[in-house]
């Protein structure tokens, strides 16, 4: 991290927490009624996150053991925790893959091992989302422009993740010659980038050769564990705002959510500089009851994203600044050019 991008980021969220504040404050509850939260519930929402972080964690061990790599759950913690650490402080949350690639790394796995977990992990999640939408379409098939919207971010997921792949396969597979398709070279990529970038088709070419003998079984367990986290972090929200005792539309309240969370990849900036808490106004504003909403959505972020911080900071927070240093070894930078090229989304970590 250079001191522009620390920089960037701490004015990003500053913003956000400025935006979250002033939203909290222009939809308070009146001075006569107050609005807290009981300890009883601070205590499930702890529980529901730390559940949440141990699903995706568990994810990720069972991804690598599909494939027959080794790797303890510890580790696999790790980098998760250092993951979502890594992207909340970046722009666009493109620090989530060095740091997990570090972090896996410094536990003794190979690029190739570390790549390949990382497709198969991303996969996993791509498909689990799948299902999830498929469900919520079917539980609440009424809900129109909602599930029309949710849908479609499923399928511009899942074209990313399939898109990335198929390239990379094709490039892999075609051959890794020493000189660029005429296409790539057009774009620039040739020279000394073309030299890093066939260190990482050589990557994803083992990768792909080891997709072949993935154990079906393990892979499964993996999936469910994967839906078990999304629907665990869905549940924050409504469990916010029940715990007030009010009455509010169960739709929205689990299905915008995922629309926030897997949507704030394409904003540039860390934190999201204030457009997360915007979009939860828009999209929540009118379900919400205004007594709780300030309180709602102070409590959904911390529950879902500074927690999260603070946990992968404690975790990994060393590490994750080293993967975010500017890398003057070529090797390095290519290595985790392949953590990238792998995987650039995960809103949800």
């Amino acid at each position: 991290m250079t001191p522009a991008r620390w920089l960037l980021a701490i004015v990003s969220f500053a913003a956000a927490i400025g935006v979250s504040l002033y939203l909290a404050f222009a939809n308070s509850a009146p001075a006569d009624h107050s609005v807290s939260m009981s300890v009883a519930t601070h205590g499930v929402l702890l529980a529901v996150a730390l559940l949440e972080l141990g699903a995706r964690g568990a994810k990720v061990r069972l991804s690598a053991a599909s494939l027959r790599i080794p790797m303890t759950l510890g580790v696999a913690l790790r980098a998760s925790a250092g993951g979502d650490f890594g992207a909340a402080i970046t722009p666009s949350r493109t620090g989530a893959e060095p740091a997990r690639f570090l972090i896996m790394t410094e536990a003794g796995m190979s690029s190739a091992h570390i790549i390949l977990v990382i497709y198969a992990e991303l996969f996993l999640e791509m498909i689990s989302l799948a299902i999830v939408a498929i469900a919520m379409f079917f539980t609440f098939r009424s809900s129109g422009a909602m599930i029309t919207g949710m849908v479609s971010l499923v399928a511009m997921y899942a074209a990313f993740v399939l898109g990335t792949g198929a390239l990379g396969f094709v490039l892999a597979r075609r051959g890794i010659n020493h000189t660029p398709p005429r296409l790539l070279a057009r774009l620039g990529v040739h020279g000394a980038r073309w030299e890093r970038f066939r260190k990482v088709l050589a990557q994803l070419q083992s990768g792909i050769e080891g997709m072949r003998d993935m154990r079906v079984g393990m892979a499964i367990i993996a999936l469910l564990t994967s839906i078990v986290h999304i629907l665990l972090r869905l549940a924050i929200l409504p469990i916010i705002v029940y715990s007030f005792g009010v009455h509010a539309a169960k739709a929205p309240l689990i299905l915008w959510p995922i629309a926030l969370m897997y949507g704030s990849v394409v904003v540039a900036v860390p934190a999201g500089g204030g457009s997360i808490e915007v979009g939860f106004k828009e999209a929540l504003g009118h379900v919400i009851p205004s007594t709780i909403f300030g309180a709602s959505l102070i409590w959904w972020r911390f529950y879902t994203f500074y927690l999260y911080i603070i946990l992968g900071a404690i975790a990994a927070g060393g590490t994750v600044l080293r993967a975010l240093r500017p890398h003057e070894d070529e090797d390095a930078a290519a290595d985790e050019g392949g953590a990238e090229l792998a995987v650039q989304h995960d809103p949800a970590r």
